[in-house]
């Protein structure tokens, strides 16, 4: 903890330049935006997130009095800077209705059975239960066969359900996706288990990981999976994004897998080794599981985001839309630690609706609105499950063939000089031209992904908008920080695990805001381009999630 905290601070001492150093100028930039973007004001956003990440807020979790008092905060700015509403019912608010779940832990179990007769388990220690919001008592007793990493991969020439038969059966499978995958779409086939296993017609889960995997031990994910999961609620009264299919999901420790396994043609480590290197594998483990799961509704939370406009000036292009996302919420109070309990969420997301206020501010400035209009949304829920973002793309308050794409900002990463970026969805579509002439303009470099492992393209708002087929970007800093002793990669991870969904992520950290101010340049200048030009963005074509979601707005 020191010594990150060192490090950065000598970062700072030794930043190259001030934010208003602007490396080149570009053709494709008209003067006016040129201007603009010179006038961010790197305190201003210190401003908004020291508001936003104020104890006084207590952890801006949905719900609560402190995530209204947020809301109120950006929808003053919002009026301020002249915005239009663009919620329901002409207000700056579009509600969304959440609902949370949980394991009834004393009326559920999992249990083995190897011959027959019942082997009873520990729940907390050597398994956990998912909620099921549809079955509110789920009970299956099946044979359970192993699918690999539980992938269908087409695209790639892998699938590990060839040649198995799971209709009515437990699918097991580890977590994870083969190393092979490029990184986006080992996050998205990392995600999409429990779909995959219900189109095959599996009728319960059970996921663990590789031995040498320690981020999933049970003992860790317990107590999180304990507080339940939480979904938006349809005008029908039903949640969606579940799987009424699947009767029971279970997650379990390394000891429970090798159990499983007991009987099976195929060794444990055998299997492990074959899943190393990367070889789809199936085959049933000889065994029968019995999984009962209650699933209580705790409580519903009146949830809802803020949705602000900036109306285009083209008679025509008006009509259409570039999104600007940044997730208001965070973690509310908890348990303590070093002393505190109020997990404030400076840089997960304070940082990113700052940024996005002033963003707001220089659109605002410009001597004429951009062509398209610009709307601004601060969505709730995101800590819970991108549900804000999930609910507005899925129930857009602007006609949804109107977006043509998604910015979004979510803990960027400004502890050192801003002179590389990796823009996440870029690569994907046309959207990585407008990506270039601002990275050009402000002279950052454009770096590929450092930290693939972490699978940061499906974890936050802008995966919501790419599901429903529309381009996205999501642009995080990127390695390099100006100080050959200074490793930025190391930084970023170092934050992540001693820092990152802890109360420490507060305002006493040595925030560099003149990298947060270069941040609002780019997601102004990337908007700006994409408002101005004529064509709206297209998937590059043969794109895998242009393939997948975007309905036929690909590229030629």
């Amino acid at each position: 903890m020191r010594h990150f905290t060192t490090t950065i601070a000598f970062s700072l001492l030794i930043s190259l330049s001030g934010v208003n150093r602007v490396v080149a100028q570009s053709n494709a930039i008209p003067a006016d935006a040129q201007q603009v973007t010179k006038t961010v004001r790197p305190d201003a956003i210190r401003r908004h997130m020291s508001v936003l990440a104020n104890d006084s807020l207590k952890g801006r979790k949905p719900g609560t009095r402190g995530f209204a008092m947020a809301a109120d905060y950006v929808v003053g700015q919002f009026k301020a800077l002249g915005l239009q509403p663009a919620g329901e019912n002409n207000t700056f608010r579009q509600n969304v209705p959440l609902r949370r779940w949980q394991v009834n832990e004393k009326n559920s179990l999992l249990a083995l059975l190897p011959n027959g007769k019942e082997v009873p388990l520990v729940y907390g220690k050597q398994f956990i239960l998912n909620p099921s919001p549809d079955n509110p008592i789920g009970d299956i007793t099946a044979p359970v066969v192993f699918v690999g990493y539980g992938v269908t991969a087409p695209e790639l020439g892998y699938d590990d359900y060839t040649g198995i038969d799971v209709k009515g059966k437990i699918v097991a499978f580890l977590n994870g996706a083969p190393a092979t995958f490029p990184s986006n779409q080992r996050a998205y086939n990392s995600s999409s288990k429990a779909e995959n296993a219900v189109a095959h017609g599996a009728i319960g889960t059970i996921a663990f990981s590789l031995p040498a995997d320690l981020r999933s031990r049970i003992e860790t994910a317990a107590p999180r999976a304990r507080q339940g999961i939480t979904r938006w609620v349809g005008k029908d009264g039903k949640p969606k994004n579940t799987f009424p299919a699947l009767k029971g999901a279970a997650s379990v420790s390394d000891s429970l897998a090798r159990l499983l396994f007991a009987n099976a043609p195929t060794s444990f480590s055998e299997a492990m080794g074959q899943a190393m290197k990367n070889k789809p594998q199936a085959f049933p483990l000889n065994m029968s599981v019995h999984i009962k799961t209650q699933t209580d509704v705790v409580e519903d939370i009146a949830g809802f985001n803020v949705v602000a406009v900036l109306p285009g000036s083209d008679p025509a292009l008006k009509n259409e839309y570039i999104v600007q996302v940044a997730h208001l919420d965070h973690l509310g109070v908890g348990k303590p630690v070093k002393g505190d309990s109020i997990f404030n969420g400076a840089h997960d997301n304070a940082s990113g609706v700052a940024i996005m206020l002033e963003t707001a501010r220089l659109y605002a400035s410009l001597p004429k609105a951009p062509r398209r209009s610009i709307l601004f949304v601060g969505v709730t829920g995101e800590e819970m499950g991108l549900l804000g973002s999930d609910y507005f793309a899925n129930n857009p308050t602007v006609p949804k063939d109107k977006i043509v794409a998604n910015l979004t900002l979510d803990m960027p990463f400004f502890f050192h000089p801003l002179l590389d970026i990796v823009p996440y969805g870029a690569e994907h579509s046309s959207l990585t031209k407008e990506v270039k002439q601002a990275a050009d303009f402000l002279g950052v470099a454009i770096s590929p992904d450092p930290i693939p492992e972490q699978t940061v393209f499906m974890r936050s708002d802008h995966f919501s908008f790419v599901r429903q087929g529309i381009p996205a970007l999501f642009i995080k800093s990127g390695s390099q920080t100006g100080n050959p002793n200074l490793d930025g990669t190391k930084l970023n991870l170092e934050w992540r695990a001693t820092i990152y969904h802890t109360p420490q992520d507060d305002m006493n950290q040595p925030f560099d805001f003149n990298s947060a101010a270069k941040h609002a340049q780019l997601q102004f200048l990337v908007g700006y381009l994409t408002a101005q030009d004529n064509q709206r963005p297209t998937w590059n074509k043969g794109d895998f999630f242009g393939t997948k979601f975007g309905k036929g707005n690909i590229g030629q």
